[in-house]
């Protein structure tokens, strides 16, 4: 039988476990915080399939039915025209640095193919690096068109209703026209595995020396802050490159994932990139107290890099909430430039956006971090 003294040491026991949790506050917020912001970001944040996309039309032919067409595409609810390029070049240079998802170009003799009950053609052109965020609005432009326009042409413009098939869309798939996931998914998990890799480890270095109770000798020593951080963060770029290197040659040789662009462009960004997230497992680990607070943070910094970066859901299609709090994420800059360079072959001037952000961003986590990190043990 269960005697007295068995319980008298279980509630000893689970008193001692209370106050050490009660203590460990990190850990005890982790495990409300982590459901909350899954919660919070799979029912409000996620969208499978984004609407207002932003869109530029080129229309040589300014009628009453190409307004009509316009507008049909407007209501459909997934594109949005923001710009009207004044040439063919200035729409490509607009798709190929994200600025827009679609080009929607109208040529000059459309409404007269149209009246004469001749095929009149509009060309989309999309930026299909992200299939899930191309497919529906695509889909939704033939029969949006044909719909408005046996709408509003009516009374004396009845006569130009046209035909069934009157009016083709051309849909171009640009860089990725087959539609394939996996020219999507390789280039992002570029971002991921670097994020997920090089915080944890960085994270986890002064709090396991903290542990083994060698932190009083790197203490001791006389060296300043900012130095012990490049010395900590050095070894581990080497061992970031030699992922990187591991995973373009993989991407290569199973899925035939090719770099278009700039392989100089892409190592700077990547070592960029690896130094931003070095940094970042640099500041946690002067903010925890033991390996397993430095792994639980590591985990909140990579749920979102994940979820808000574009890499599983389309970026436009979170709320505006989301959006912002994606660009301050440096794994979202990276798989835009990444992505740029990989699949759409973009230059220095595409992605120097991106360049400049994943700068500023190291900027700051590297004050946090060098003003964080305590000379003392107190």
């Amino acid at each position: 039988m269960i005697g007295a003294g068995f319980w008298r040491r279980l509630g000893a026991i689970l008193v001692k476990e209370v106050q050490q949790l009660r203590r460990d506050r990190l850990t005890f917020a982790m495990m409300f915080g982590v459901p909350i912001m899954q919660l919070l970001l799979f029912g409000y944040a996620i969208d499978t399939d984004p609407h207002h996309l932003p869109a530029a039309v080129i229309s040589a032919d300014d009628t009453t039915i190409t307004r009509t067409i316009v507008s049909a595409l407007t209501s459909t609810g997934y594109m949005d025209f923001t710009h009207r390029p004044a040439s063919e070049e200035e729409a490509n240079a607009l798709l190929q640095r994200g600025e827009v998802q679609f080009v929607v170009t109208i040529p000059s003799d459309f409404t007269r193919r149209l009246v004469r009950g001749e095929r009149a053609q509009i060309l989309i052109d999309a930026d299909a690096t992200d299939p899930m965020a191309a497919a529906n609005p695509l889909a939704s432009a033939q029969p949006a068109v044909e719909q408005a326009l046996r709408r509003d042409l009516t009374g004396p413009l009845a006569g130009h209703n046209p035909k069934p098939g009157g009016v083709e869309i051309v849909l171009q798939r640009r860089y990725n026209p087959e539609g394939k996931a996996r020219l999507n998914i390789v280039p992002g998990l570029l971002a991921v595995i670097l994020t997920m890799t090089m915080v944890m480890m960085t994270a986890l270095a002064v709090t396991r020396e903290r542990e083994r109770g060698t932190m009083e000798n790197l203490l001791a020593m006389p060296v300043r802050p900012i130095e012990v951080m490049i010395g900590k963060i050095v070894p581990y770029i080497a061992i970031g490159s030699v992922q990187v290197t591991v995973i373009l040659l993989v991407s290569r040789v199973l899925f035939d994932v090719v770099t278009q662009g700039s392989i100089a462009l892409l190592g700077l960004g990547t070592a960029l990139f690896i130094t931003v997230n070095l940094a970042i497992g640099f500041t946690i680990s002067t903010v925890t107290q033991n390996q397993l607070q430095a792994m639980q943070a590591s985990v909140f910094i990579l749920l979102p890099s994940i979820l808000l970066s574009g890499f599983m859901f389309p970026f436009r299609g979170m709320p505006v909430w989301a959006q912002w709090l994606g660009e301050v994420l440096p794994a979202t800059h990276f798989m835009r430039l990444v992505r740029g360079l990989m699949l759409k072959g973009a230059d220095l001037a595409d992605v120097s956006g991106n360049l400049l952000a994943l700068t500023a961003i190291l900027l700051v986590v590297s004050a946090l971090a060098i003003s964080r990190y305590k000379m003392t043990l107190d």
